[in-house]
C-alpha cells in the first residue's frame, strides 16, 4: 500500500503545481482565489514531494504580497487583494511552512532570505495578543479588532511561533518576546478555554477546535490521547471519516479528516490514523484531486464539483504519515518537526 501513498503523494502534487500561477501564488481551483494559509499548506506539501522550486516560488509570493505591518489579507486573486481583512492565523502560517521547507532542504540561506517575511507576520499576528494570553482573530478592513479567539486558529499561531523560534534559532538570532507569548497562549489554550469560542455556542462543535490542540502540540502524550477519545464518536462517521461540525452529521469532510490524521500521527496513534486515511481517499475522483465532502447517508459529494488544490494538499502531507519507514526525506521530517 506503500507504494499508492507514494502515488497519491505524486499525483497530488502535481495537481497543486499545475495550478500554481507564474507569480507563485496557488490558488483553490482555476481562476479562483488564493488565501495565504492554504497556499502555505500546498507548499508543505509540494516540499513533501521534493518540489522545492515550486515551494520557493510559493513563498516568494508571500514575500511579494505581505503588508507593510505584517499581514497579508485573507483573499487575493493572483496579485490582487479580495477581502481585505487581515488574519493573524493567515499571517503567522509562513513560519510553519518555511520550518518544513527548511526540514526538507537544509537550505539556511532561503531562511535568512525569508526572514524579514517570517518575523513580519509574527510580529502582526502578536499585535493581537492579549494580556491574558489569547490571540483577537484578525483586524477587519477598518483596521477594527475582532476580539474573540479561536481554539484552532490559536493553537495553530501556537504552532507557528514554535516553528518561529526554531529558525531563529538556527539563524543565531534570540527572540525572546516570541518565547514568552508563545507560552503565554499555550497555557491559555490549556487552563482557560473560556477566553475561546464562545463556550456554549456552535464554535465548540466544530472538529478543529477538537483535534488542533493536539496537532499543534499543546496538548501532548497520554492526555492527548485522552482529550481526542473523549469527543471521537462525536466526531468520527464510521467507514468515511470526520465531520467538520457536531450539529452536521450528514457532512464528512476531507480537509478535517487529514488533519486529525496528521494530530493523530503524531501522537504515534499510526493504525487509527490508517484506518481513517483508508476511509478517506475513497473520495478521490481523478488522481490527485479530491472531492472537499460527502453527505452521509446519501453519499453524494457536496460541494459538487469543487476539487481544492488544498483538499490535496491535505492528502499528500496525511499520506506522508505513512511512509515514515520507506522514505528517507519523509521520515527525517516527521522525526525532526519538533525537536
Amino acid at each position: 500500500m506503500s507504494t499508492g501513498f507514494r502515488d497519491l503523494i505524486h499525483n497530488s502534487t502535481d495537481y497543486i503545481a499545475r495550478h500554481q500561477l507564474p507569480s507563485g501564488a496557488i490558488p483553490w481551483l482555476e481562476g479562483d482565489i488564493t488565501d495565504p494559509w492554504d497556499h502555505v499548506e500546498c507548499a508543505i506539501a509540494l516540499d513533501l514531494a521534493e518540489k522545492h522550486d515550486e515551494a520557493r516560488k510559493a513563498y516568494e509570493w508571500l514575500l511579494n504580497m505581505q503588508n507593510p505591518d505584517g499581514s497579508w489579507y485573507s483573499t487575493y486573486l493572483d496579485i490582487k487583494p479580495q477581502e481585505l481583512a487581515r488574519d493573524t492565523n493567515y499571517s503567522s502560517y509562513v513560519a510553519v511552512g518555511l520550518w518544513c521547507y527548511y526540514l526538507t532542504t537544509g537550505d539556511k540561506g532561503f531562511l535568512e532570505y525569508m526572514w524579514p517575511t517570517l518575523e513580519g507576520g509574527l510580529t502582526f499576528a502578536l499585535s493581537l495578543q492579549q494580556p491574558t494570553g489569547e490571540i483577537w482573530w484578525s483586524l477587519d478592513p477598518q483596521n477594527r479588532p475582532w476580539n474573540r479567539a479561536l481554539t484552532a486558529s490559536c493553537s495553530c499561531i501556537c504552532l507557528s511561533l514554535g516553528c518561529g523560534i526554531k529558525i531563529a534559532r538556527i539563524l543565531g538570532k534570540k527572540k525572546p518576546e516570541w518565547e514568552a507569548a508563545r507560552r503565554k497562549l499555550a497555557s491559555a489554550l490549556l487552563y482557560h478555554p473560556e477566553r475561546f469560542d464562545n463556550p456554549g455556542h456552535r464554535e465548540c462543535d466544530y472538529a478543529m477546535a477538537w483535534f488542533y490542540p493536539v496537532l499543534s502540540g499543546i496538548i501532548t502524550g497520554p492526555r492527548a490521547k485522552q482529550h481526542l477519545l473523549s469527543r471521537w464518536d462525536d466526531f468520527i462517521v464510521e467507514n468515511w471519516g470526520c465531520k467538520c461540525i457536531v450539529e452536521e452529521p450528514w457532512w464528512v469532510t476531507s480537509g478535517e479528516t487529514c488533519e486529525l490524521i496528521m494530530a493523530l500521527a503524531r501522537l504515534g496513534e499510526h493504525e487509527r490514523a490508517r484506518q481513517l486515511l483508508d476511509w478517506i481517499v475513497r473520495l478521490q475522483d481523478e488522481p490527485g484531486t479530491f472531492w472537499s465532502g460527502m453527505k452521509i447517508p446519501e453519499e453524494t459529494v457536496w460541494p459538487e464539483e469543487k476539487k481544492f488544490t488544498w483538499v490535496s494538499a491535505g492528502m499528500a502531507i496525511a499520506a506522508t504519515t505513512q511512509l515514515t519507514n520507506g522514505n528517507r526525506l519523509v521520515s527525517n521530517f516527521w522525526e525532526r518537526f519538533d525537536e
